[in-house]
């Protein structure tokens, strides 16, 4: 089952959009089908490990990535839950295929 997300528009959000199950927050009101699509990934994510240990394991991989990379955007691209939804936000069919855990494989390096 793939989670579609209950999306808010949000205009002083200081990103694009955030994911935090069930709700996708949007900063515009026509945010683009890959934009959804990539915090749905993020939702699926979020409801394999539960929240407190999806946002506990992101801001330490975050941490550590900030540490290997030594920039924040760099960090920010290099954490495995984003690999694998910028990798995949484009195939809007995704999640239908998507195994479990599927964001461990974006762990290497």
């Amino acid at each position: 089952m793939s989670p579609k997300g209950i999306t808010l528009t949000v205009s002083f959000l200081r990103v694009e959009a955030m994911a935090v199950f069930p709700f996708i927050l949007l900063k515009s009101k026509s945010p683009s089908r890959f934009l959804i699509n990539h915090e749905r990934i993020h939702l699926k994510q979020q409801l394999e490990l539960g929240l407190v240990v999806f946002y506990l394991w992101y801001f330490i991989e975050y941490f550590i990535r900030l540490v290997q990379y030594k920039k924040h955007y760099l960090a920010y691209l290099h954490i495995s839950f984003e690999r694998e939804a910028y990798q995949h936000q484009s195939d809007l069919g995704y999640l239908k295929k998507r195994r479990f855990w599927a964001f461990l494989k974006y762990l290497r390096r």
